[in-house]
């Protein structure tokens, strides 16, 4: 198992399709609503070396209940803006788009999580600040410290995919 950081640097040039990591560090939740917001409005975090994970986690008393990714298709249109604003990672269900293949290239990966493991993800997660907040409980910018959240790369920055085996 590969153990990464975040923010993540290049680094993640190194990483190929198939490759098991342990991924620690702040990470920020985003799906559909928050990409837009985003877009049009700007990041609420440093957007360099970060992860968006495709997620609407369920939260109660300021504790991450569960947190299973949701389907990144959805965010394919959305996805160039964060990729040049410097993301580095995404994590999420299923796969992307060959357009988001491509724009991944020589910059950053998709990991990929296990849908229905939203419980594990939980427990590896602590809730440090929420953003977009109006945007509700789904679609709001969650900041989350992870510790040791076990991913795969299933896209890598070369184009190597693992949906396309």
């Amino acid at each position: 198992m590969i153990e990464l950081n975040t923010p993540l640097g290049d680094e993640v040039l190194n990483l190929k399709a198939g490759d098991r990591v342990f991924l620690s560090g702040t990470i920020y939740t985003a799906r559909d609503e928050a990409h837009k917001k985003i877009i049009e409005e700007g990041f609420p975090f440093e957007p360099k070396g970060a992860v968006i994970y495709h997620c609407g986690p369920v939260v109660s008393d300021g504790k991450i209940i569960a947190a299973g990714p949701t389907t990144s298709a959805r965010m394919n249109s959305l996805t160039k803006p964060m990729l040049d604003a410097g993301v580095r990672g995404l994590i999420g269900k299923g796969g992307m788009s060959d357009e988001v293949v491509s724009e991944l290239e020589g910059r950053a990966v998709y990991f990929a999580f296990t849908g229905g493991c939203a419980a594990l993800a939980a427990s590896c997660m602590e809730l440090k600040a929420c953003h977009f907040d109006e945007l509700g409980m789904a679609e709001a910018v969650w900041e989350i410290v992870l510790k040791r959240l076990p991913v795969i790369v299933a896209i890598d920055a070369h184009g190597k995919n693992l949906f396309k085996r």
